[in-house]
């Protein structure tokens, strides 16, 4: 699995603001991250959120992007409008799910799917909560400390 993006977010947009207009705080690319285990990724919004919490960290496959893309006709969004913290390329995230995974000497554990709400429609496109249903990424715990570092490169 290559990670593509990392980004991390110190305000929640969209999480607690359900009745009200989405945050405006951007999700931040950054060349590398730094893991907490069991608090998250040093910087973001759900850092030290609260114990056991099953989202510390998210992912989400480039290839959903791509086709979702394809799908509605949409070519200005980036993947950073689905707010999740790893693109990832090359792993089907739903079958990590369960699972006890490692990447980078980071070991994580798949808690479940990072289901796709209503403010997908205004992120992405109108459609876009529909066409995530079980593709929406992947909401993972982090199990030991460590640090992650963008990979553009193939290898």
């Amino acid at each position: 699995m290559r990670l593509l993006h990392l980004y991390l977010s110190p305000e929640h947009n969209y999480f607690g603001h359900y009745g009200h207009d989405p945050g405006t705080a951007p999700m931040v690319e950054a060349p590398e991250i730094q893991l907490v285990a069991g608090k998250g990724i040093v910087g973001d919004r759900f850092f030290d959120f609260k114990k056991d919490y099953k989202g510390q960290v998210t992912f989400f496959e480039i290839e959903q992007h791509a086709k979702l893309s394809r799908d509605l006709d949409v070519s200005d969004r980036e993947p950073s409008v689905f707010r999740r913290n790893i693109i990832t390329e090359g792993q089907d995230l739903n079958e990590l799910i369960g699972q006890e995974f490692e990447i980078q000497g980071v070991r994580f554990l798949g808690m479940a799917e990072c289901s796709p709400c209503e403010w997908m429609d205004q992120a992405f496109h109108p459609g876009a909560e529909k066409a995530l249903r079980h593709h929406g990424g992947l909401r993972a715990k982090i199990l030991n400390d460590g640090v992650l570092k963008a990979d553009r490169t193939g290898n």
